[in-house]
């Protein structure tokens, strides 16, 4: 895995709004790898960006109770089984996200094409 990929989907999670969730796939289809890439990515460097709004396709949290401070500040409400929130009523506008992310991660391009030319 290279650093890149890695800063982009820090830069996605990063990009999700307070109040907002993101599957890990739908972080991973934004920038172009797979839903456990993105765990593994989260599990190892995610802890220095907003890691609570992270969820499986279904808005469970492995990490619920870790997470729950955070989501109670902004205003994410676990659904009736007690594992995370409802997808539909907390998931991130994934067209403004992805747009979001292309902004945050403009830089990384630039830096990938300029090694490419050299």
């Amino acid at each position: 895995m290279d650093d890149v990929t890695v800063e982009r989907v820090l830069r996605v999670v990063e990009a999700i709004p307070p109040g907002r969730v993101a599957a890990y796939g739908e972080v991973g289809a934004i920038v172009g790898v797979g839903p456990r890439l993105v765990g593994r990515i989260m599990r190892t460097w995610g802890s220095g960006v907003p890691w609570w709004r992270v969820t499986n396709a279904a808005g469970d949290h492995p990490l619920l109770t870790r997470a729950l401070p955070h989501w109670e500040s902004e205003g994410i409400t676990v659904k009736p089984n007690g594992r995370g929130c409802r997808m539909a009523d907390f998931g991130a506008d994934l067209e403004a996200l992805a747009a979001a992310t292309e902004r945050a991660c403009a830089d990384l391009e630039e830096e990938t094409t300029g090694a490419e030319e050299h």
